[in-house]
This record gives structure tokens, sequence and C-alpha cells, in this order.
């Protein structure tokens, strides 16, 4: 099968348009990740490209399937200005490794915590991956491959990490709805969870 990455790489350009910075980490063991920045106006988009080289597969599992399995990228998107967020490239490059390094799968509904601010001074240390297909549609592959899927990352203050453990994913985003929460604030605080 084709290199999947140029294919992802153009397809976060075609919804995203040129990227201004790119970063490259690589992990003892793991292929390499890059995140590329793109900027619109006061919103900043930090996506990862390489976490969908290799289908993310059950742990669990005897031999690893090289074709088939979910595949994805990670897509965050702040508001410029009010933090120095460029600093998440690092903890981003992490969660895009941890299907190679801790046999994770990332699918929506999960949280990812990276232990550590996202960004000096962020209320947020861990994140709720939301349903794909919004801003950066799927990629299609050719059979039997699974389809990339651009996962946009929701950050949580510690407060609704512990909430969405006990209510859900759906409670806690239904929560930021009612709340009227700019998720894109890299600052906000936590919604109210009465």
């Amino acid at each position: 099968m084709a290199d999947v990455l140029p294919l992802v790489e153009a397809r976060l350009r075609a919804a995203l348009g040129e990227p201004d910075a790119r970063a490259a980490v690589t992990f003892l063991g793991t292929d390499r990740i890059e995140v590329l920045r793109f900027t619109a106006g006061d919103v900043v988009r930090y996506a990862t490209l390489g976490m969908s080289a290799q289908p993310m597969t059950d742990p669990t599992a005897v031999v690893a399937d090289q074709v088939k399995g979910p595949r994805a990228e990670l897509v965050l998107s702040v508001r410029a200005g009010g933090a120095d967020t460029d600093k998440v490239l690092r903890p981003l490059a992490v969660l895009a490794a941890s299907p190679q390094v801790e046999g994770l799968v990332v699918a929506p509904g999960a949280s990812l915590d990276v232990g550590e601010p996202l960004w000096p001074g962020a209320p947020f240390s861990s994140v709720l991956v939301a349903e794909s297909g919004g801003l950066v549609e799927d990629l299609e592959l050719d059979e039997p491959a699974d389809p990339v899927r651009f996962l946009p990352l929701l950050p949580m203050t510690p407060n609704e990490a512990a909430w969405k453990r006990v209510h859900g994913a759906q409670a806690l985003q239904e929560r930021w709805l009612a709340g009227g929460t700019d998720l894109r604030d890299p600052s906000r605080r936590s919604v109210p969870l009465d």
C-alpha cells in the first residue's frame, strides 16, 4: 500500500490552508510524528502528521495487521494570542505516538492525558477526543484499509475530566453547549458541573 502521509498532508492543506510552521518529534521505538500549525484569523490549529502511517491495533492481538484497523490524526484548535500555545507541539506528538507506544486505539469519546499542562500555564492536561468529519473530512483509502479520521481534541480541565469519567463524554459536551463554553479559549475556566 502506498504511503498514506502525503495524502493526509494534502487533505490537511486542502481543509486548513498552508501550514505556517511544522515541528517533528521522534520517540524511541516509534515513527516520526510531525505537528503542523495552521493560522486562520484569530484561530490557530495544530494537526498531527504521522499517527495514521500505521493502523491502530488492539494491544492484545498476537500479530498486528499492517493494513486494516482505524487510522487517525489529531487536530487542536485554539484562539491565538491568549497563551503560548505553540508549546503544545510536544504534548500533541506524545498523544499521537500513544497508539505505537502504549497500544491505545484513539477513538471519539476517549480521554487522553499528558500528565502536565498542554502549554505553559494551561488549565488543561487532558483532552476529549471528538467525532471526526467536521473541520477536515475523513480520507478514504484503498480497500481494505480503513479511512483516516481527523479527530478534534477538546481540552478539559481536571474537574471536567473527572466529571466525564463518571457521566460520559456526551454529558460533558452537553454541559459545554448549555454553558456556551468557548472550547477554543486557551485559558477558559471549567464549565459549571453542579
